[in-house]
């Protein structure tokens, strides 16, 4: 049985994909929603709607008159990009064993642009959290963030470990609600290049970020490079209806 909970939809999915992870619908078939709904003591709405949130992740597909069907496909992507994670998170779910160091904790002047997308004054301060993820010994993902500094307090650097929204939560009290994201190829030089254990010029991807909270307020500005050999995202892709 699934306890109620005011997040019960969620609870049917991650039940649901955790069986399909598993192989016990060997068919293939998923049970109908009156079925599914009696075994796990929920509404077949709840039910309608859990199913309808893994066929948009394309975890599963749905057949006119047949039924439901597992998306093999689907099942590759183990990251999906519209989502906020954890990059220890991420590793794990790409089979790796992630570890996290800080490499920097400071406050400094926030620049122009900083300032600009964070909605602060040129010089104002800004507390700068970069860290370091590893695959085992082999560095993966390196990533910076830059939080106000009036939203930042007084952090250890045992504090910086968490997760970044983790860590603005703790820190201000403001809940990362979205990021605006643009995904850029870059050609990692100097100090990132030998930071991340990679020639000057490797190509990656970069994630350039801005971070909003839920009343739509600008609280962080984030750069995250990624490991194009150890570490791809993929999505699926549909024809607009």
């Amino acid at each position: 049985m699934i306890a109620r909970s005011p997040s019960l939809t969620e609870q049917v999915m991650t039940h649901l994909k955790d069986r399909i992870v598993r192989g016990d619908f060997p068919d293939g078939r998923i049970p109908a929603e009156t079925e599914l709904a009696a075994d796990l003591g929920v509404s077949r709405t709840t039910v309608r709607d859990a199913l309808s949130r893994l066929e948009h992740e394309g975890v599963v597909v749905r057949k006119q008159g047949a039924g439901t069907f597992v998306n093999a496909a689907g099942l590759q992507i183990t990251s999906r990009l519209e989502e906020i994670w954890s990059y220890e998170d991420v590793l794990r779910d790409h089979g790796y064993t992630p570890s996290v160091e800080v490499l920097r904790l400071e406050r400094e002047p926030a620049g122009p642009d900083v300032a600009s997308v964070l909605g602060l004054a040129e010089g104002d301060e800004v507390l700068v959290v970069e860290k370091l993820f590893r695959e085992n010994d082999e560095p993966v993902v390196l990533t910076v963030n830059m939080i106000p500094g009036t939203l930042a307090g007084s952090p250890k650097r045992r504090d910086a470990r968490a997760p970044i929204y983790r860590f603005l939560a703790d820190q201000s009290g403001r809940q990362l609600a979205y990021y605006l994201s643009d995904i850029v190829p870059v050609a990692l030089q100097g100090e990132r290049a030998a930071t991340l254990g990679v020639a000057p010029g490797t190509p990656a991807i970069s994630f350039e970020e801005t971070g909003y909270d839920t009343e739509d307020r600008p609280v962080l500005r984030a750069a995250s490079f990624f490991r194009d050999d150890l570490l791809r995202f993929r999505l699926i892709r549909r024809k607009a209806v």
